[in-house]
């Protein structure tokens, strides 16, 4: 059984489905940055405190910025080329990381 099907029929292989799906993965990753920042403020709302609200706005920016600059330069680059770009892999890690704690430095400071 042959993969799914592109233009004209024809099979598609991975390699041409790749760059969609990193692209794909770099919008999942600055929503679930926007998602953890919404339960930061929600936590910010609840408690009345000022630490998760900075915390939540500093999360949103960096899933702005995955969103807004780092997945569309990322698909540009694997529409350039196949190579890699490490840097803004780094930044997205990064972000990533920042978000998670975060979200544990609020829960722990209950």
């Amino acid at each position: 059984m042959s993969g799914p099907a592109g233009e004209r029929g024809r099979p598609v292989s991975g390699a041409e489905t790749q760059p969609e799906r990193t692209a794909l993965s770099w919008q999942r990753t600055g929503l679930g940055l926007l998602g953890v920042a919404a339960l930061l403020a929600h936590r910010a709302a609840l408690s009345g405190r000022v630490l998760p609200g900075a915390l939540a706005a500093v999360v949103a920016l960096a899933g702005l910025a995955v969103l807004g600059l780092l997945a569309p330069r990322r698909a540009r680059a694997l529409a350039r080329a196949a190579a890699a770009a490490p840097r803004a892999a780094a930044l997205a890690t990064a972000a990533v990381v920042l978000s998670a704690a975060a979200a544990a430095a609020v829960v722990v400071s209950r």
